[in-house]
């Protein structure tokens, strides 16, 4: 089977993964291979004919072959059957012709050639993972884990990963997806295997494990498998590759997808600069980069060099005629052009765009929910409120084909009856969004920021029982997602921390309060507005509590975090004194009533609690 070894390692170099929803993708040489064969086919043996006739009359026999070259002979055309095969029916029938003579620990090869072959072409997972399983039990059986066959191993592994994925058995992913990372981190810490065979393969495994932790909502150890196949990527390529570029944009998307636009920056210039440089001004990927960078930018509130990189894209995608681009790019310039306060200028871009959409496409509605969101600045509101329901007219129809989509779409149009202060209808939206991620387990992340959404506007409308689950359930699904330490994770503890103290639940609320305070220190810094809002809070609460040394101790923090801001805090200054203050006051007070109640009668004895049973 050495023949259908060197063919396998020629398909792992050459792996191609699909994906479903927003994944990444790999890149070639690890993603550059249509078929999935590659073998060496020896030219067919004829017989040479010759135009002369044999005088010699001298005939020969041959001598007889012995039974175990035969049985050689037959399993050497056998397995040239199978390398030769193309399609996958004929590899399908070369192999069903294998099985009678070959044992099963050594079909393992064949079995893992056809699970990628079935998994390349996506049409049934099921079979492919039955191929993949056998092929491991097989593997397994003839592997003694210090030799090269370890490999074929870690690529089973990494099918049944990946086939797993294709069927949304993301526990299952995750379980082959570890094991084939342990193997392959064993193969080179022995150095038995080329790290030119390992590459791909440790490049497939890693990309495996990010999209599977993507679509658990585990965002934020996606990550750290994206950057490590960005390394594989540098230590494998020119620095100016193309690859590179594409690993580059690829981690910043990742960084995008979960708000972190300061990380996003560095690796989105790092992409632009590579495709500038290997493909030139105009390429279409240099306008990618720029509409990501352009994102990026508006993260950071940095709208006009958003702006400036839209526009370079749009110029870019307009040379290409790729119009469906070049729509969504102008969608995103006008919400920069709405984030600069140019309302007008922004009206004026999504009326040309609106022109060029199909009447009950999803490109009309985002883009009049975009008009309604310029016309709501304007305080506009019969007018955007007319944008808003013809948006939901069209988006009510799409819910069963582009839920995902929708329920963005929901969300932005739940912010601006918000901002009209329709808080009821803007609950309403929120929930028919929630209901709609609710069956798609990807977007975990999406459903965690609804409820938190939900929650708050429960909080603000002052159905305070009502917010708490929503806000339990949002920290928790926020957690995973990106991690315990995320700003937006402190913002829910504090609104949760809001939601007990009108409760009159001062302890709870100092509890949640703190974990708010911790949080925000460390992502936001001791000095950001919201991180001083939180300690501000956890003041009150230890106040509401009676433990003043507590209370003045966290208002003195309050108190010196506003004076480092200077005199563009002035205001906030004053009144954290004036409350410092009065903290100080009500202590001494609460001081002199307890001395005062020392002196009279104990009215209500102390009752000592009974001591445990002791055997």
């Amino acid at each position: 089977m050495r023949k259908l070894w060197n063919s396998l390692s020629l398909v792992g170099r050459r792996r191609s993964i699909s994906y479903f929803s927003k994944s990444y993708t790999s890149d070639a040489p690890f993603n550059c291979c249509t078929k999935t064969h590659g073998l060496l086919i020896r030219p067919n043996n004829k017989f040479a004919t010759t135009p002369f006739r044999n005088m010699d009359t001298l005939v020969q026999k041959p001598s007889p072959i012995p039974s175990r070259q035969r049985k050689i002979m037959g399993k050497s055309q056998l397995e040239e059957a199978f390398e030769s095969a193309e399609t996958t029916e004929e590899m399908l029938k070369a192999f069903s012709n294998m099985e009678g003579v070959f044992e099963e620990r050594e079909l393992g090869l064949a079995s893992l050639k056809i699970g990628l072959k079935l998994d390349h072409e996506g049409e049934d997972p099921e079979k492919a993972l039955s191929f993949a399983k056998r092929a491991l039990k097989a593997l397994e059986k003839d592997n003694n884990n210090n030799t090269p066959s370890s490999l074929p191993v870690a690529m089973c592994l990494q099918l049944l990963g990946s086939v797993s994925f294709s069927l949304k058995r993301f526990s299952d992913s995750l379980g082959y997806l570890n094991r084939a990372n342990r193997v392959l981190a064993r193969l080179q810490d022995v150095g038995v295997v080329s790290v030119y065979d390992v590459r791909p393969v440790l490049h497939a495994v890693q990309l495996e494990l990010a999209n599977v932790k993507n679509a658990m909502g585990r965002r934020e150890e996606a990550l750290e498998n994206l950057r490590k196949c960005l390394e594989i990527k540098e230590v494998t390529f020119e620095e100016d590759s193309g690859e590179l570029g594409k690993g580059n944009r690829d981690l910043a998307e990742a960084y995008v997808a979960v708000l972190n636009f300061k990380e996003a920056l560095p690796y989105c210039l790092k992409a632009l600069e590579i495709h500038i440089k290997g493909l030139g001004m105009n390429s279409v990927e240099v306008a990618h980069d720029r509409k990501l960078l352009g994102i990026v930018y508006s993260g950071l509130e940095e709208h006009e060099k958003a702006l400036e990189q839209n526009v370079l894209a749009q110029r870019i995608l307009k040379n290409w005629n790729l119009n469906a681009d070049l729509l969504r790019a102008e969608i995103d310039a006008a919400n920069m052009m709405i984030a600069l306060g140019r309302y007008d200028e922004a009206v004026c871009t999504l009326k040309g765009v609106v022109q060029q959409t199909e009447k009950d496409s999803e490109t009309r509605a985002l883009v009049l929910v975009s008009m309604a969101k310029a016309l709501c600045n304007q305080e506009k509101f019969v007018d955007c409120k007319s944008c808003l329901e013809v948006s939901l007219g069209i988006l009510d129809k799409r819910e069963r084909i582009s839920p995902v989509e929708v329920a963005e779409a929901y969300s932005e149009i739940s912010m601006q009856y918000e901002t009209m202060n329709e808080f009821e209808t803007a609950i309403s939206l929120l929930k028919r969004t929630l209901a709609l991620l609710e069956m798609q387990p990807q977007e975990q992340h999406s459903e965690g920021s609804i409820s938190a959404r939900i929650g708050w506007l429960l909080l603000l409308t002052g159905k305070v029982q009502q917010a708490i689950p929503y806000l339990e359930s949002a920290a928790e699904r926020l957690k995973d997602s990106f991690g315990p330490k995320h700003f937006g994770v402190g913002y829910i503890y504090n609104n949760l921390g809001a939601a007990y103290l009108e409760l009159d639940r001062p302890q709870s609320a100092a509890q949640m309060f703190a974990v708010a305070k911790d949080i925000m220190d460390t992502s936001l810094g001791p000095h950001h507005a919201d991180t001083i809002e939180s300690c501000q809070n956890l003041s009150k609460a230890y106040g509401e509590m009676g433990s003043y040394v507590l209370a003045i101790e966290f208002q003195q923090q309050v108190v010196d975090a506003w004076e480092s801001h200077g005199a563009s805090a002035e205001d906030e200054f004053r009144e954290a004194q004036r409350l410092l203050e009065q903290l100080k006051k009500k202590a001494r007070d609460a001081s002199a009533n307890e001395l005062h109640m020392k002196a009279l009668p104990n009215e209500l004895p102390i009752k000592a609690l009974p001591l445990p049973h002791k055997s």
